[in-house]
């Protein structure tokens, strides 16, 4: 697509809008700028560096969209917009920068690189590292970037005036990014799993999964490969015709090319086929969601042809990322997990499904719209006690009221820190994982799970600096 001298109008000026309007300065488009909000993040930058840019700020308004060819939206402004759907009904195209990103590869004149895409509810962000980590332990140039960081376009041109072209790009990518995504031409691409998440943007499930369905799209000939979670009949029923379809799950593979685990005595192993790879537990990192991760990781690697050994090496030294079943203390026999970045009740039903021992679940915030009735069967089975904060914690508690669990309630962090220590037993796990966005009360997840961790710690140093025990 060439971009010369087209008036392209970019939307939202976080950091992918911010990429957005550099790229296609250097492509030689006209670019306007617009953010709903009064003062939104890179404004200043954009005004000082960027003089030739267009910007308008505030409540989006009719003369903003006159004249402009093109739409470069931002994953935070949502397609619904009714500014945004006016242009639509008027024929002008709507892209984000997944599909900047594609055409750039498609005009390089260098080779090709391989392309992994990673989506799902869960587990994206673990799965798209794990993939990277994997890939450049087999010795291949590889870019991670996309929803993990950094956006795809400072990814590209950072590489391009380095002149260091990757052999694959490992790309996270968000059910907001796909919804203008039609040409990613993945080689290896998955949706690892679907639950209720974001339906606050969402008409409902079915929108929602038909974005996620999008990562697999291609406008080439030439079939990529599909990586399905056969345990999650949304995820298989994205599953299209002519393409080649790997799939893993947590019982044991249906055919040889496909991943699963299989128990034996008290050991769990990874499973490529029949072949035994390695435990579980030489991962670094905790839970039954994660093995199931490292399969993914797995599949998609080895859809691109990579031996098995140097992948394996890989898996043994990930150690995860922060935020996720992170561990950050353990005394008086209680142990303490931050899962900040669980989000929605499906990351959270997956921690607590993961964990032996019994857990005081840590949860609550903004729900999104979310189903909470889906966290009792996993709360029932795997929690001694709830102790819910935030906006939603009462819609949280009117879903499990009767699991048989008591229920507490928190009005800070800090509180819910020191009521889950007095409830918590030796042996027990205290898991932040609320299953919520955290807006409500922080600014983001990592700011949520920075007050947990110093409230863990200050609980730490009183508990050795009085060497009592409280039980």
């Amino acid at each position: 697509m060439n971009l010369q001298g087209k008036t392209i109008l970019v939307l939202g000026m976080g950091e992918t809008g911010l990429s957005m309007v550099k790229w296609l300065l250097r492509q030689g488009a006209k670019v306007r700028a617009a953010d709903s909000r009064p003062e939104p993040p890179n404004w200043q930058r954009i005004t000082t560096e960027f003089p030739a840019v267009q910007l308008h700020t505030g409540k989006f308004a009719a003369p903003v969209f006159n004249g402009i060819d093109m739409i470069a939206i931002s994953p935070g402004v949502p397609l619904a917009d009714p500014s945004v759907q006016q242009a639509v009904q008027q024929g002008i195209p709507v892209i984000g920068d997944m599909v900047l990103f594609s055409w750039a590869l498609e005009q390089s004149h260098l080779p090709r690189p391989k392309v992994v895409a990673i989506s799902g509810s869960n587990g994206k962000t673990t799965v798209t590292a794990m993939t990277g980590a994997m890939l450049k332990k087999s010795g291949w140039n590889v870019e991670v970037a996309g929803n993990i960081g950094p956006a795809v376009l400072n990814a590209l041109m950072q590489r391009i005036d380095a002149g260091d072209w990757p052999q694959a790009w490992i790309l996270e990518t968000s059910s907001f990014q796909l919804e203008t995504t039609h040409n990613l031409n993945a080689d290896a691409a998955t949706v690892l799993n679907l639950s209720e998440d974001h339906l606050d943007r969402y008409r409902g499930m079915h929108d929602y999964a038909t974005a996620k369905a999008r990562v697999f799209l291609r406008d080439k000939t030439g079939a990529g490969v599909q990586v399905l979670n056969r345990n999650d009949p949304g995820v298989c029923a994205m599953a299209l015709p002519g393409r080649k379809q790997i799939t893993f799950g947590v019982d044991e593979p249906p055919t040889e090319a496909d991943y699963g685990l299989r128990h034996d005595g008290d050991d769990l192993w990874l499973l490529e086929g029949s072949q035994s790879l390695m435990k579980a537990s030489e991962l670094n990192v905790y839970g039954l969601h994660n093995a199931v991760n490292a399969l993914a990781a797995l599949a998609l690697c080895r859809a691109l042809g990579v031996a098995i050994e140097p992948l394996l090496s890989a898996l043994r030294e990930f150690r995860g990322l922060p935020h996720r079943m992170e561990k950050v203390a353990a005394f008086n026999g209680v142990t303490f997990y931050d899962d900040s970045k669980s989000t929605n009740v499906g990351a959270t039903v997956a921690a607590l499904s993961g964990m032996k021992q019994n857990v005081i679940l840590i949860a609550g915030g903004d729900g999104k719209g979310q189903d909470f009735s889906y966290l009792r069967e996993a709360v029932a089975h795997n929690a001694r006690a709830v102790v819910l904060i935030g906006r939603d914690g009462g819609i949280i508690a009117g879903e499990l009221k009767d699991c048989g669990v008591p229920l507490h309630f928190a009005v800070t962090m800090e509180e819910a820190m020191q009521k889950s220590f007095l409830l918590a037993q030796p042996g027990d796990v205290v898991l932040l994982s609320p299953a919520c966005a955290s807006f409500d009360m922080f600014r983001n997840y990592i700011h949520r799970a920075e007050v947990f961790v110093a409230a863990v710690k200050d609980m730490e140093n009183k508990f050795f600096s009085f060497g009592q025990k409280k039980h």
